[in-house]
Formats: structure tokens, C-alpha cells, sequence
């Protein structure tokens, strides 16, 4: 059968979500992918051509990246862009799906599915957040003050989009134009340092220790051993807190695991899936 892919939109909470499709084989079942912060479906480019085989693929730019509308209007918390997923969802009739979610996105994966637990059949996270608390309350105050946005663009800009994809990848020498530009697309546009000024004071906090041990939804959790950004032990604590959990390290391996071992997070979700 012929590759069926495409772009959609979606209106829902007041904003345009962008999705992508992927059903090669339509009665297969459904993978849902959320990316991490500062990133977009892009990040899962190596490894949908690997898993469409097996799988109906949806990747959901969450709010306020990639393609999806970037409003000041939308309350930029976990809890509503797991609502946003889960309205998606409901919209296209999805079922028993495997949820997949990296780093940010695996907390909003771990949201929704203690939200709504009978519509993931299983959860992995790729490097989840977890145990974060709400932002400084210095932090908070600071994002009223007009045009603050142009300070998160000043140090952003001032980052660079190499020195960030240093930090997340063990491998430096994988970085190329490609994978450049590709994360730096959606920063184009200055609405999206707007939208990040919503977040820093919508942002709620990750799930608690006592709400993790309510989520009996088994799970998978996937962790680069070198992740300077959301380090191995916080997999290792999350694991003993999930109550449905299994743990597997990946070596010289940084916090973008989906670039960086796309073959091995494969094989892991595969093994997963069929148990």
C-alpha cells in the first residue's frame, strides 16, 4: 500500500493545531507523538519513516511550536495542552492508543493520560520532564512587564541554534544544516517569544510523586545516560514512581534520543508494543 501522509489543522481551545498524519496502513494501531520544548514534530523525523510499518502515526506541534498557532490568548499549562491532545483525539475517534512523548512532551503524555487513562493503551517517554516546580516567582512578575518577550528573543538568539543542539546531543558531530534549520524554522516569527512569556506564568508544574503513583497505565521510559538536560536519574526515579514502569538506558547518548538513536528507540517501542 501507498504512503498516505499529510499536514492538517485543527481549531481547538480558540487556536489552530497543527498535526501530521501518517497512515500508511490505516487499520494498523495509533502512535501519538508529542515533542519536547523549544521543538516540533521535526524532531521525530528519523524515526516516523522507521515505525509507519507497524503503526497510524499522529505528531501534534504542541502550543505554542512548530506550525501551531502561536496566540498570547491560550494558557500555555501542561494540563491544557494535554486537553488539547485529548480534544484531537476525540475529534479523529482515536482509541487505545500508544502514546509517545519527549522530554516536555512526555509530561503533557503523562497529563493526559492521568486525565484520561481508558484512551492510551501504554505511554513511553523519551527523556521526560519530571519533577520540575512552577517557575521563580521573580520569573512569573517578570513576564508582564511590556515587551519581555524581546528578552527571552535577546538570549535566545544570543544561545545560538548550535550551542542548543550541543547541549542535547552527545554526538556533536550529527549536527548539520539540515537538523539546524529545521529546529530554528519555527523561531521566525516573533509571536512565539510572546507565546513563551504566557508560559513561563501558565506553566504549572510537573506532576507530583503521589500523582505519578495513580497512573497504572504501563509505561516505557527511555533515557540517554549522557542527558545534560533532564538527567538519567530523574528516569530512574520517575521509574520507581510509575507503578507500571520499565526503565531501559541508552549509552553515550544525550537528551534527543529519537535523532540520536532512532534504531534503538525503535526496537524498544516495538518490544513494547507487542507485550
Amino acid at each position: 500500500m501507498s504512503q498516505t501522509f499529510c499536514h492538517s489543522t485543527m481549531n481547538l481551545q480558540g487556536i489552530n493545531i497543527h498535526y501530521e498524519l501518517y497512515e500508511k496502513h490505516p487499520g494498523k494501531p495509533t502512535m501519538v507523538l508529542l515533542h519536547g520544548f523549544l521543538s516540533s514534530t521535526f524532531s521525530f523525523r528519523k524515526l516516523i519513516p522507521l515505525l509507519q510499518e507497524e503503526f497510524r502515526i499522529i505528531a501534534v506541534d504542541l502550543p505554542p511550536f512548530g506550525r501551531t498557532e502561536k496566540s498570547i490568548r491560550f494558557v500555555h499549562s501542561y494540563r491544557n495542552m494535554a486537553k488539547v491532545v485529548i480534544e484531537l483525539l476525540d475529534a479523529l475517534q482515536v482509541k487505545d492508543a500508544l502514546l509517545v512523548g519527549h522530554s516536555m512532551g512526555g509530561q503533557v503524555s503523562l497529563y493526559a493520560v492521568k486525565e484520561r487513562p481508558e484512551m492510551f493503551k501504554k505511554v513511553v517517554l523519551l527523556c521526560s520532564s519530571g519533577y520540575m516546580k512552577r517557575m521563580k516567582h521573580y520569573m512569573i512578575c517578570g513576564s508582564y512587564v511590556p515587551y519581555f518577550y524581546l528578552c527571552i528573543k535577546h538570549w535566545m538568539r544570543s544561545q545560538g541554534v548550535f550551542k542548543n543542539l550541543c547541549n542535547v546531543v552527545y554526538d556533536h558531530s550529527m549536527i548539520d544544516q539540515e537538523m539546524m534549520d529545521g529546529y530554528m524554522q519555527p523561531f521566525f516569527d516573533d509571536r512565539i517569544f510572546m507565546a513563551l512569556t504566557r508560559m513561563i506564568r501558565d506553566r504549572e508544574g510537573d506532576l507530583s510523586q503521589e500523582d505519578l503513583k495513580s497512573i497504572e497505565v504501563p509505561s516505557l521510559l527511555i533515557w540517554g545516560q549522557e542527558d545534560k538536560i533532564v538527567p538519567v536519574e530523574v528516569g530512574r526515579r520517575m521509574s520507581r514512581d510509575l507503578p507500571n514502569a520499565s526503565l531501559f538506558e541508552l549509552a553515550q547518548t544525550g537528551h534527543l534520543v529519537p535523532e540520536e538513536r532512532p534504531l534503538h528507540v525503535m526496537d524498544r517501542i516495538m518490544n513494547f508494543s507487542h507485550a
